[in-house]
């Protein structure tokens, strides 16, 4: 009991001392739940607009910094309280319970004192929270350590979705505010969440962590905490936003105007025709897990989903650090360097985050490319045959097909074709995300084929005289003399027709061909050797 408290105690002080230096400055309408004047604030995209005279970021009227004081200064106490309390299976209950504690300004005897203005801090399901972290490895003093040691970082680049996105500063997890249409569907979600994560740990969907709400002045602004399928500390030189649609699906001139942008499907068919390529293995798990994903997305009637992934060019990064360019922020994906804690390992710790452990359960693929550490991304190379490491992962989860989104696909259908748009009812979405992907967006590399060149697909010297080709066949060991004359135009295939030694053709034909099946058999079941019943048509001849 004490020594929780005592971790508590320590990341309060800490975060009213982060809080002290700029709180203090901060005008009334920045603080939680005040409404200030609305003539200094210009509003942007949904909920999130920016303060003219600072130009801090702003969410339901609240600063960005006022946010990030609140949220870490709940999350302590939540998960504090938490550790007092036994250790028990997860009840059906579970999922519907709600925490409130109340943050009054000069603190109570469960709080501290705060320079923010009062607000209540909620906490959904923290039972079964705590046991998905668990679940994924995350002890409670390494998500404490995360979320409230350091300051929270915002990133610069949230997207056209409203929302405001955190990121911790050992680039562990990902804070996003949700609406409540959102933060409430999560909640019926938690179930078949649960269920899905206790059968498969290997999937591309969000991990969710923990669902939040910070409620002050009559504003209710909910987050929810997730893992970062983009780590800073590896440059992303391009990233996309892909959903396997091509209606509008092209990045604005806005978008592309920034250091980084996130590209849509237009861009990739354009950039990259050839599309990714990866190892038959690689290839193989990650379709089957994007498969069972748009399954289970589908059976919880979801869609609107996309695949985020961002790509790092690994010979243009070597090229970069030549050129003393390779720790710039512009050449980042994310939010620019970063410096990396020491008392912590650079890479992702949480089980199943990253994007290769997503696919297989454990890191493997090392040496697929080269002998250095992947950091989590899948390898992978591009057409011109440049290392590339993928991180990938499905977002934007938490749309599910209600009647809005029935209107709007029937609008859009009536004016383009309701084939290529994104709003689509559930099963043709998960249809066309899963075929985009596995036929588009990645491929497999083409193995090459050894040991039998005689197997190997070619198109054979064109003959001038047919009957020249015809007349071999009828002489070789394949069949008696009387298969040629009543066979088909003969197709182009990669298999050499050898002829017989042995003057007596009855007698040899059994032979050549027997041996010619034992050194076929001994090919990889990867090659792609035709059968003679492409070539011979069915006769009543007996081999």
């Amino acid at each position: 009991m004490s020594c929780s408290t005592d971790i508590r105690t320590q990341f309060w002080r800490r975060a009213l001392q982060r809080g002290t230096s700029g709180i203090r400055k901060m005008a009334p309408a920045e603080m939680p739940g005040s409404s200030g004047t609305t003539q200094s604030m210009k509003k942007t995209i949904g909920h999130r607009g920016v303060e003219t005279t600072t130009g801090e970021t702003t969410y339901k009227k609240t600063t960005s910094s006022a946010l990030k004081g609140a949220i870490q200064l709940g999350i302590t106490h939540t998960v504090g309280s938490l550790s007092q309390k036994a250790e028990r299976d997860v009840l059906m209950q579970d999922f519907v319970v709600v925490e409130s504690i109340f943050f009054p300004s000069e603190g109570s005897n469960l709080t501290p004192a705060h320079h923010y203005s009062d607000f209540r801090f909620k906490t959904y399901a923290p039972i079964a929270f705590r046991y998905f972290r668990e679940l994924f490895g995350i002890r409670p003093d390494d998500y404490l350590y995360s979320l409230c040691n350091e300051p929270l970082i915002e990133l610069s680049n949230p997207g056209a979705s409203g929302s405001i996105f955190y990121v911790s500063s050992d680039d562990e997890f990902i804070i996003k505010t949700v609406q409540h249409k959102e933060a409430e569907f999560l909640q019926k979600l938690l179930p078949g969440y649960f269920m899905n994560i206790n059968q498969n740990k290997r999937t591309l969907l969000p991990k969710f962590y923990g669902l939040y709400c910070v409620q002050a002045g009559g504003k209710n602004i909910r987050i929810v905490v997730m893992n970062n399928l983009l780590p800073r500390i590896i440059p992303m030189h391009i990233k996309y936003d892909l959903k396997g649609s091509t209606y509008k699906r092209r990045a604005s001139a806005k978008e592309r105007d920034k250091a980084v942008p996130t590209h849509k499907d237009l861009d990739f068919i354009q950039d990259m025709p050839d599309g990714l390529l990866l190892e038959a293995d690689n290839y193989n798990a990650l379709c089957k897990t994007i498969q069972r994903d748009c399954l289970l997305l589908q059976s919880f009637k979801i869609m609107d989903y996309s695949l985020l992934m961002g790509i790092h060019n690994m010979d243009q990064a070597s090229r970069e650090r030549e050129r003393g360019v390779g720790n710039s922020g512009d050449s980042g994906g994310s939010e620019g360097a970063v410096t990396p804690d020491q008392r912590r390992p650079q890479a992702q710790r949480s089980l199943y985050c990253t994007a290769m452990e997503s696919i297989q359960g454990e890191a493997r693929g090392k040496g697929a490319l080269d002998s250095e550490d992947h950091m989590g991304g899948i390898p992978s190379r591009n057409s011109k045959g440049e290392r590339l490491l993928i991180y990938i992962g499905i977002i934007d989860i938490l749309q599910s097909y209600r009647f809005i989104k029935k209107l709007e696909h029937s609008w859009k259908a009536l004016v383009h074709d309701g084939d290529t748009v994104s709003v689509h009812r559930p099963g043709f979405y998960a249809d066309r995300f899963q075929q985009f992907m596995c036929n588009t967006v990645f491929k497999k590399i083409p193995r090459v084929q050894s040991g039998r060149p005689d197997l190997v697909p070619r198109t054979p010297p064109l003959v001038e005289n047919p009957a020249d080709c015809e007349a071999n066949l009828s002489t070789s060991s394949l069949g008696s003399a009387g298969v040629a004359s009543t066979s088909p135009p003969l197709r182009s295939v990669g298999v050499e027709v050898h002829k017989s030694a042995n003057t007596d053709l009855d007698q040899g034909s059994s032979h050549s061909f027997g041996a010619e099946g034992d050194r076929s058999g001994n090919l990889s079941g990867n090659e792609d050797v035709v059968s003679l019943s492409d070539i011979i048509p069915e006769t009543n001849i007996c081999f």
